[in-house]
């Protein structure tokens, strides 16, 4: 097994797509990258801790590789907003792709590269590729949200579409 570890926003909303594909045998909601040890909900929300909302996901590589991984990325998230993700705005939601290998961070590179040629985009992708921090479990009520509280995450998820919804009216 392996582990990857990607900021993308909320990580309620990044569970779910990781968690529904093949392969994949955790994905865990936690923090990383800031300043503080074992920081709490309320510390990384307030933009204080200097920590993203991010998800750790265990893979094996042997049904689902980094490259993969790399691609449904890029697919729930905006790689060009640096604000934030969506109505998430801040510091602890924005999107960054660590990597625990040299080998991952070279995929990760080639993947951005590749995006970037594309240009599917018309601003440029701000995703910074950096060495996992420490991960840091987030509390036992941020795990599978989409499982545990269905309602709300659907809630948030609308929410998310509205929010899209707008700012494209407004390019």
């Amino acid at each position: 097994m392996e582990q990857a570890l990607f900021a993308g926003g909320c990580f309620w909303c990044m569970v779910e797509p990781f968690d529904q594909q093949p392969g994949i045998e955790s994905v865990l909601s936690g923090y990383a990258g800031g300043h503080i040890e074992h920081p709490t909900y309320e510390e990384v929300k307030s933009q204080q801790s200097g920590h993203k909302e991010v998800v750790q996901i265990t893979y094996d590589p042997k049904e689902v590789t980094f490259d993969e991984l790399m691609t449904l990325y890029w697919q729930v998230t905006d790689p060009t907003d640096n604000g934030g993700q969506y109505m998430d705005r801040g510091d602890s939601y924005r999107p960054v792709i660590y990597y625990y290998t040299d080998a991952q961070r070279k995929i990760a590179e080639a993947s951005k590269a590749a995006l970037i040629a594309s240009k599917k985009y018309k601003e440029p992708i701000i995703v910074p590729i950096k060495p996992a921090p420490t991960f840091y479990l987030a509390e036992e009520e941020h795990q599978d949200f989409h499982r545990k509280n269905k309602e709300r995450y659907q809630e948030e998820k609308d929410e998310r579409a509205r929010w899209e919804a707008e700012q494209s009216k407004k390019e």
